[in-house]
């Protein structure tokens, strides 16, 4: 079951920093959509993380796995928590606005929950939960709109690829569980990059051609913070703050992320907003609070 701890000072100011680091990190990949194609972006996101994480784990002088049932593992959750999740949002993200996008992104917590009842003894869905995700799909059906499920232009495709993505994080998380649990998390997460960026790496050559070097500033100043710091470095935290705070607290994260992305995407990109997604938001977030609270007494 999801552990529950007492959250100190510190395990909360962590918890808000990875929200401000994950929400900043949808602008940061708007931005580079603007002379990046899609693969190339996501290319650039699992190659540059993973080769910041190797070097962390040389550094640590962890032990690298050789098992080739391992690898598989690092295969299978490369393409599951990253190559399917990254490369949906970021086409996505040229669609629909970047607010949007964080908001329903947080469908992540509520596909967690159902997928642990489905997979594992010890995560029943139990009446409080039920309630939790039932109000989280609600508020994810009232920020993409009832009548856009029957109407497939781009922006509808768009906002029903990231609750795809959102899908595959949660089915990461149940496989990391059941295959990764005994390996170090820097590990495992490098192991994970490693994987997707074979997997990334083809797809980006055969549908954008060889990268090109000759990016503007700012492209790579958003190219180094989504990859370097809200990719590597959020891992880094994301197991940090897990410790310190447990699963069920850290479901909170999810609130923090929206809020960041939409202020950042007003300041940055000009967006608004339609009405019904923060409206879509609220219910989410009281979902996402509902969770947590059946955390508590679990």
């Amino acid at each position: 079951m999801m552990d529950q701890k007492h959250l100190s000072g510190r395990a909360w100011a962590e918890l808000l920093l990875l929200g401000v680091i994950w929400g900043a990190s949808f602008v940061s990949i708007r931005i580079a959509l603007d002379t990046v194609p899609v693969m190339t972006s996501v290319l650039h996101r699992v190659f540059w993380a993973m080769l910041a994480l190797w070097l962390v784990v040389w550094i640590k002088g962890s032990k690298i796995p050789t098992d080739r049932r391992v690898w598989g593992a690092f295969l299978v959750m490369g393409l599951l928590n990253n190559a399917i999740p990254f490369s949906l949002m970021a086409w996505a993200q040229l669609h629909i606005e970047t607010g949007l996008t964080s908001i329903l992104n947080a469908a992540t917590a509520i596909f967690g929950v159902l997928v642990a009842a489905v997979f594992f003894r010890d995560e029943r869905l139990t009446l409080t939960r039920a309630v939790g995700v039932g109000l989280g799909f609600t508020g994810v059906t009232i920020a993409i709109g009832w009548q856009n499920f029957i109407t497939f232009d781009l922006r509808n495709l768009a906002q029903l690829a990231i609750v795809a993505g959102t899908l595959s994080y949660a089915l990461a998380g149940a496989w990391a569980r059941a295959t990764l649990a005994d390996l170090s998390p820097i590990v495992a997460a490098a192991g994970m990059l490693t994987g997707s960026t074979m997997m990334i790496l083809p797809l980006s050559l055969m549908t954008d051609g060889m990268p090109s070097f000759a990016l503007p500033a700012e492209t790579w100043l958003a190219i180094a913070y989504y990859a370097l710091i809200a990719t590597a470095g959020a891992y880094l935290l994301y197991y940090r703050v897990l410790a310190m705070a447990g699963a069920g607290n850290l479901m909170l994260v999810t609130l923090v992320i929206p809020p960041v992305a939409i202020l950042l995407g007003s300041l940055l990109r000009d967006e608004a907003l339609p009405p019904q997604a923060y409206l879509g938001f609220a219910v989410l977030a009281a979902g996402l609070l509902t969770l947590n609270r059946s955390a508590r007494r679990d």
